[in-house]
C-alpha cells in the first residue's frame, strides 16, 4: 500500500469529493478552458487551441495568490465548421456546445460556484460561449464572462510584424515553438497572409466587424498569416503576457464578492 500524500491541487478532476467540498469553503472561481480540435496548417497539431487553452488555465491558476482558483476539465471540440475542407478538424454546431456549456454552468452553479471565467481558446467559439454565458447567467444568477484573448490580444500584436494573423501564423507558431516545439514542422510552415480590400474586413483592426467564412475560401493551406516569422523567443514573450494579464482578471474576480461585481466603481 502506497504511503504517499496526497498532494494539494487546484485541478477539479483530481480531488475527491470531500477535498472539493472543502476546498469550495475558501474559493468559489473556477476557470472553464474551452478549445477545438481543428487543422492548423502543415505544421501544427490539430490540438493547438485544446492544448493552448488547458496549457494557460493551469498556468494562470499557477500563478494565482491562494486560495487559488480551481481548474475545471478542458472542452477539447469547438466550432470548426468553417476549417472542414481540411481532413481532421472535428467540429460540434454551436447548438450542441452552448448546451453543454450550459449545462456544465447550472452544475457547477448548484456545487456553490458563485463565478465562472472561460478561457477560450478558439476564437469562433466566441459567439456560442458568449450566448452560453448569459444564459447560466440569467437562470443561475451567477458571474460567468468569456475571455478569447481580449484581455491580451492588443499586446501580442505589437510583438508582431504580420497583419491579420489569426490562424496557425505568426502567433500560434510562436506560442508554439515557445511550450513544445517537438510538435511544430517549420519546414511545412507557409506564408499565407491575408489581405482585404477594407480596414472594416481586417481581423485585427479595431473597427472590423464580425464576419464568418469558411477558411478554403482565402486560404490554400489553412494558415492565415505568417508562421515563417515565428520564433520561441517571440512565444515566451506572448506566454508572459497573456498569463500576467489574466491572473490580475481572474484576481480581481476572485477577490471580488458576488454582489460587488455588479456594483463596484473602477
Amino acid at each position: 500500500m502506497s504511503s504517499k500524500k496526497h498532494n494539494p491541487t487546484f485541478m477539479w478532476e483530481e480531488m475527491t469529493w470531500p477535498e472539493i467540498e472543502a476546498y469550495l469553503k475558501t474559493v468559489d472561481t473556477v476557470i472553464l478552458p474551452c478549445g477545438a480540435i481543428e487543422q492548423h496548417g502543415p505544421h501544427l497539431p490539430v490540438d493547438v487551441d485544446y492544448y493552448d487553452a488547458k496549457y494557460m488555465a493551469a498556468k494562470v491558476a499557477e500563478a494565482c495568490e491562494d486560495p487559488k482558483p480551481l481548474v475545471l476539465p478542458p472542452i477539447p471540440f469547438g466550432v470548426s465548421y468553417h476549417h472542414e475542407a481540411f481532413k481532421g478538424t472535428l467540429s460540434v454546431t454551436n447548438d450542441a456546445l452552448s448546451r453543454f456549456v450550459y449545462d456544465i454552468g447550472m452544475s457547477l452553479a448548484k456545487n456553490g460556484i458563485k463565478k465562472i471565467i472561460i478561457l477560450n481558446g478558439h476564437g469562433d467559439n466566441a459567439p456560442t460561449l458568449t450566448y452560453a454565458a448569459q444564459m447560466i447567467n440569467r437562470d443561475a444568477h451567477i458571474f460567468v464572462c468569456v475571455d478569447t484573448g481580449e484581455s491580451s490580444d492588443i499586446d501580442l500584436y505589437d510583438l508582431i510584424d504580420t497583419p491579420n494573423d489569426i490562424h496557425a501564423g505568426e502567433i500560434e507558431t510562436s506560442t508554439s515553438l515557445a511550450i513544445r516545439p517537438h510538435m511544430v514542422q517549420m519546414d511545412k510552415a507557409v506564408n499565407e497572409t491575408l489581405k482585404f480590400g477594407s480596414k472594416f474586413l481586417d481581423f485585427d483592426d479595431v473597427r472590423s466587424v464580425n464576419w464568418y467564412v469558411r477558411t478554403d475560401k482565402i486560404s490554400e493551406s489553412g494558415v492565415m498569416g505568417d508562421p515563417t516569422k515565428a520564433t520561441a523567443e517571440k512565444g515566451k514573450k506572448m506566454w508572459e503576457l497573456m498569463i500576467h494579464h489574466m491572473v490580475h482578471l481572474v484576481e480581481s474576480i476572485k477577490n471580488t464578492p458576488l454582489e460587488d461585481l455588479y456594483q463596484k466603481s473602477y
